[in-house]
């Protein structure tokens, strides 16, 4: 059934656009200075560019000039009046441009290695200042993203799997990372050029730039057309590369059965698929830019071309002069340098958007279980729990899970959930806590319903011990002072002794400060579980919660846990989920479940009597015991 909810709720995508890339640049203001930095040293550099040509025009004017006057003033004096009439000036004037020009040269030189130095300098401080601002960024986003992940409900985990979600917070931020530190700043800086050069051009020679001008509304619609091209395409690499994750997380993970059951060339196939998937939509990404560059060189190509056509005829009449020429045509190349880095932009803008929607995705997730506006902080509890005609589907549709499910719980109450596998007994243990909101009636804590309290107050006086055992990399100390972080070792200690866990911790060489490993790989599966109940014990909570939490363990070690549970559930209500009927014999209610309901209730005398199912599965286990203990005894007789 959740399987079923899960392809359900993948099937319905959320449509990806440009509002999330919008929103994502709005996290630039909590960056003010960065921002300011970065794009005030953008203007100063770009100003210094533009300055270049009008120095080269200086240069070649002062040369080109020098020439003609060294020329005209070697020529014999009845000739040199008359050529420097001809040039519109005196031979003393001549004589001061000749003189003049090698200084002119130096100078423009000067100028143009002063301005180089001074964009270098601030080109420097734009790009450091946008690595911060875009790695300020980053970090934001990336403890949102954990953050929102830590408080979404379990409904939520249930139908996303873990590499998507690790695929948004490392390889979706770094490419929205990317685009704000290079894309985003090409932009502004080819922008900031385009504008400043078109007024350059047109105050220098409007009718040159009436012939570049048409290059631009071309472009633009290019950067549209493939804009809307690429976004897709990098949602589809985004989408195929989170599946790729996943494989792979699940592999390394579950490493151990893969090569348990020989399934290592099935995994290949299963990996090897995903990167076929993924290499063929990056193939069609690259196909698509394939063919934009070469148009982008092309209209530029084509420009230049109209350009030179115009500006020799101008040159030929006299219009234009070779400084005049040069320093246009340089002007004309910051137009076309922002062109050329078109493809860029538009490739990281793609991405950036693509990866942004899907990081907002997460963002703007609703969490199914949320504390209200007015919840309570919930006092030290009593312990009383009641469950008042409970109901609950996962994802509010399909068939019920727990039906009409009614009990009390009394303070310092032992209840034992025993039923097969789906009958609803992990259901009811979820509810307590809040992991899932029921769908009909109400969970009460000492008689208030646990909606209408926060959920931190909820959780921190409910001790729990998952079937499944989560270990954290880092040492045993660590692992069972998990929920209380300030716990002094003398503390850490008694819980481990109650939990059957102190003899073999100090068994180690490095006692409570050994290194559990990933996932508590260097532990046994029944050391990870007594570490696990040390856990919950450290909380010294009023409500306990044990599921199956002695499944991991054999039946000495077994003995020994449940003598400490015995002790330690007294005075605590408590609430047990086990496979072994035996070690819940002694529990105030025993609720049997099936199909979700409660078949049968009392206590283990009361339901001997009067449930056939329970004294069903009471002697087939009770059977069973007798069967191993007997076997174990010959064993260690052979031996």
């Amino acid at each position: 059934m959740q399987a079923q909810a899960a392809s359900q709720f993948k099937a319905r995508p959320k449509p990806a656009g440009g509002g999330g890339l919008g929103r994502a640049l709005r996290y630039i203001g909590q960056h003010r200075r960065a921002a300011v930095l970065a794009y005030g040293a953008l203007v100063v550099a770009t100003l210094a560019q533009l300055a270049v040509p009008q120095l080269v025009q200086n240069m070649i004017e002062a040369v080109t000039n020098g020439t003609i006057a060294n020329g005209i003033l070697s020529m014999p004096d009845i000739l040199r009046g008359a050529a420097a009439r001809q040039m519109g000036q005196t031979v003393d004037q001549l004589q001061i441009t000749a003189s003049t020009a090698e200084t002119l040269l130096i100078n423009a030189t000067l100028f143009i290695i002063a301005f180089a130095v001074m964009r270098a300098v601030f080109a420097f401080v734009q790009s450091f200042m946008a690595e911060t601002l875009s790695q300020g960024i980053a970090f934001d986003l990336r403890n949102e993203i954990f953050s929102k992940v830590q408080r979404l409900s379990f409904s939520y985990h249930d139908r996303n799997q873990t590499g998507q979600l690790m695929i948004r917070a490392t390889d979706d931020v770094e490419k929205l990372r990317l685009f704000i530190a290079q894309g985003l700043i090409m932009a502004a800086q080819a922008f900031l050029l385009l504008i400043a050069t078109l007024i350059i051009l047109f105050l220098t020679n409007w009718r040159l730039t009436l012939v570049v001008l048409p290059i631009l509304p071309i472009a633009l619609v290019m950067f549209m057309i493939f804009g809307k091209m690429a976004q897709p395409l990098f949602i589809a690499v985004q989408m195929r590369l989170s599946a790729l994750n996943t494989i792979l997380q699940e592999n390394l993970a579950g490493i151990k059965v893969v090569k348990a059951f020989a399934r290592e060339a099935h995994e290949r196939k299963r990996y090897d698929a995903a990167t076929d998937d993924l290499m063929a939509i990056s193939l069609k990404v690259g196909k698509t830019f394939s063919i934009l560059f070469p148009v982008i060189f092309l209209v530029a190509q084509l420009g230049q071309a109209v350009l030179l056509y115009f500006a020799g005829q101008q040159i030929l009449t006299g219009e234009l002069d070779l400084g005049g020429y040069q320093k246009f045509s340089l002007y004309v190349l910051y137009i076309f340098f922002p062109l050329g880095q078109l493809g860029f932009i538009i490739s990281l803008m793609a991405q950036a958007g693509a990866s942004a929607s899907r990081i907002f995705e997460i963002l703007d997730a609703k969490s199914d279980v949320t504390s209200k506006p007015d919840a309570a902080e919930l006092p030290a509890v009593q312990g009383h729990v009641e469950f008042r005609d409970v109901s609950f589907r996962y994802f509010g549709s399909g068939d019920p899970v727990l039906q009409d499910v009614s009990f009390d719980a009394q303070p310092g109450q032992t209840v034992a959930l025993l039923g097969a596998t789906g009958s609803g007994k992990t259901t009811i243990i979820n509810l307590i806590p809040r992991f899932y909101d029921v769908s009909d009636g109400a969970v009460l804590i000492d008689g208030t319903d646990v909606r209408d309290i926060t959920l931190d107050s909820l959780r921190s006086q409910i001790g729990i011990v998952l079937q499944e055992t989560n270990l954290f990399n880092g040492t045993i100390r660590d692992n069972i002072a998990f929920g209380r972080p300030e716990a002094t070792i003398a503390e850490v200690t008694d819980a481990a002794k109650a939990a059957a866990a102190h003899d073999f911790i100090t068994s180690f060489p490095d006692g409570y400060d050994t290194a559990v490993g990933e996932r508590g790989a260097t532990l046994s599966g029944g050391q990870k579980q007594r570490i696990a109940i040390a856990r919950a014990l450290l909380m010294n909570p009023r409500i306990l919660i044990l599921d199956d939490s002695t499944s991991s363990v054999d039946l000495v070690t077994e003995y020994q846990i449940q003598k400490a549970l015995d002790l330690l559930m007294k005075g605590r209500t408590s609430f047990v989920i086990a496979q072994r009927i035996t070690t819940v014999v002694n529990a105030d209610q025993i609720l049997v479940m099936d199909k979700g309901k409660i078949v049968a209730r009392g206590t283990h005398e009361e339901l001997m009597e009067q449930s056939a199912i329970y004294a069903e599965i009471y002697h087939s286990q009770l059977v069973g015991d007798v069967e191993i203990e007997a076997e174990a005894r010959a064993a260690q007789g052979a031996e």
